[in-house]
């Protein structure tokens, strides 16, 4: 059992946060977890989330992983602060292995935006004419566009597609054009004073040119349209490039999660 604290409160409030964003097509309820599936499309969907657990965890494992093994899918835990110490123990003895550390992070979003989001270096506005395009849903432009970008897997696309469409808050997907031309996309959806900004992707001939940071400010400048005093992001800490910028867009570290898988 994990004893509740102020710093747990703000983590929780964060995680119901980026579920709701990110949605699962089912999720069920076992003494405090959340079992999400998703038809084993990413690993967030598709996991078992502490959010307010009360009991021993050793005795919910085999609940969990019987109700994974029925869904046939293989059963990923995913393990922030919420889950306490137990957990990494007991799946340690059970053969489960630790992958995809991820850093959540968060901004404060004042009156104006943080410097770094105003703007780019000279150098890397000469010649460009950029412009941030921000929609209420997934267009079919935007889906393709976005699946093309992050090479999402034909395959998966109507898992894809069918999870952007369950998105029940305020949600903006954004494109941003140069020169008239698709170059970068990204989600952030808006709740409770707080902006998620997700899946920011730019094409590969145009990264390293200032595409991902306006692209980032034009979905922060939306999320304070929505009376948000906060935003935040989950990137994996071996993406070192993303955590750069977004550290010189002055998001700091609030706390990290990882996934347990089976050896």
């Amino acid at each position: 059992m994990v004893v509740p604290s102020p710093e747990s409160d703000a983590i929780k409030i964060l995680e119901e946060c980026a579920m709701n964003a990110w949605p699962a097509h089912q999720s069920v309820l076992c003494d405090g977890w959340v079992l999400r599936l998703a038809a084993g499309y990413t690993k967030r969907a598709n996991s078992a989330n502490a959010l307010f657990p009360t009991g021993r965890f050793s005795e919910i494992v085999p609940l969990i992983e019987a109700f994974y093994a029925r869904h046939a899918l293989p059963t990923v835990f995913r393990l922030s602060p919420l889950a306490g110490t137990e957990p990494a123990s007991v799946l340690d003895a059970a053969g489960y292995r630790y992958v995809d550390p991820t850093l959540v992070m968060t901004l404060a979003l004042s009156a104006t935006l943080p410097a770094a989001c105003a703007s780019t270096r000279a150098s890397e506005l000469t010649a460009l004419d950029d412009e941030v395009v921000i929609e209420p849903t997934a267009s079919a432009e935007w889906r393709e566009g976005f699946a093309r970008a992050n090479a999402v897997a034909p395959a998966s696309r109507p898992v894809h597609d069918r999870m952007l469409g369950l998105i029940a808050l305020p949600a903006a997907f954004a494109t941003l054009t140069r020169n008239g031309v698709p170059i970068a996309y990204g989600l952030a959806v808006a709740e409770r004073g707080n902006v998620g900004l997700f899946d920011i992707v730019v094409t590969p001939a145009e990264r390293g040119r200032g595409a991902g940071q306006k692209l980032i400010a034009g979905l922060l400048r939306w999320g304070q349209g929505q009376g948000a005093a906060q935003a935040y992001l989950q990137v994996t800490a071996s993406n070192t490039a993303a955590v750069g910028l977004y550290r010189k867009l002055g998001f700091a570290l609030a706390y990290e999660y990882h996934y347990r898988v089976r050896a």
